[in-house]
C-alpha cells in the first residue's frame, strides 16, 4: 500500500516540481533580455518582448503567463529586473510602476505571453503560420494595456487632456518601438516553429 502511494504520489510531485523550476526560468529569462540593450531604432531596444513571445509559445498559456506573473513580482520588490536594471513599488526608489507610466507593459506581458500560448496550443506542433501568428498578436495586444496605462499616467501625472494624453502616449510607447517588436515578434516565431515546444496541442 505505501509502495503504491508512492508511486502514484512521485509523479504528481515531479510534475509540479518541474512547473515550477520552468516558470522560474521563464521568468529568468524575461529578466536577462530585458537588460540587453540594442541601440538600433529611435530609442534603445531591448530584446525583453522577444523573450516574452518565446516563452509564451515555449512554455504555453498557463506556465508562460505564471512566468510574467512571477516576473513582475521579482521586480516589484526589489529586483532590478526590469528594462534598465530598474525595479518596482517596493523598492526605496519607487521608479518603474507606479511613478512612471510603464507598470501597463508589466501586465501586458502576461497577456500576451497567455495568448501566444493559447494559439500555439490550438494548432500543429511547429506550424510555422501559427508561431508567427500567435507572437505577432502578442506583440500587438502587450500594447492594449500598455498603452492605455500610459494614457491614464500622462493625463494624471503630466496634467494632459485626454486627446494629448492618448498622443502622448502613442509617440512615447508605440511609435518607437513597432517596428522592432514586429522584428522580435517574427524572430520569436520563426524560432518557436523550429525549437522543440513543451506545449501539447489541443
Amino acid at each position: 500500500m505505501k509502495e503504491l502511494s508512492i508511486e502514484i504520489v512521485s509523479p504528481r510531485l515531479r510534475a509540479i516540481l518541474g512547473d515550477v523550476a520552468f516558470v522560474l526560468v521563464g521568468s529568468l529569462v524575461v529578466a536577462a533580455a530585458a537588460q540587453i540593450v540594442i541601440p538600433v531604432w529611435l530609442v534603445p531596444m531591448t530584446l525583453q518582448t522577444l523573450a516574452v513571445l518565446s516563452v509564451g509559445a515555449t512554455l504555453g498559456s498557463r506556465l508562460g503567463s505564471m512566468s510574467l506573473i512571477l516576473y513582475g513580482f521579482e521586480g516589484a520588490i526589489g529586483l532590478p529586473f526590469f528594462a534598465g536594471g530598474k525595479s518596482g513599488i517596493f523598492d526605496q526608489k519607487l521608479d518603474y510602476l507606479f511613478p512612471s507610466g510603464s507598470m501597463g507593459y508589466v501586465a501586458g506581458f502576461v497577456l500576451a505571453a497567455w495568448l501566444v500560448g493559447r494559439i500555439v496550443e490550438t494548432g500543429r506542433p511547429r506550424s510555422l503560420f501559427r508561431s508567427i501568428l500567435a507572437t505577432g498578436t502578442g506583440a500587438l495586444v502587450l500594447y492594449v494595456p500598455g498603452l492605455t496605462w500610459l494614457t491614464i499616467w500622462a493625463h494624471t501625472a503630466q496634467h494632459l487632456d485626454l486627446s494629448a494624453s492618448v498622443t502622448s502616449a502613442l509617440q512615447w510607447g508605440f511609435y518607437p518601438f513597432v517596428v522592432g517588436d514586429s522584428l522580435k515578434a517574427l524572430i520569436a516565431g520563426l524560432s518557436c516553429a523550429a525549437l522543440p515546444s513543451m506545449i501539447k496541442p489541443k
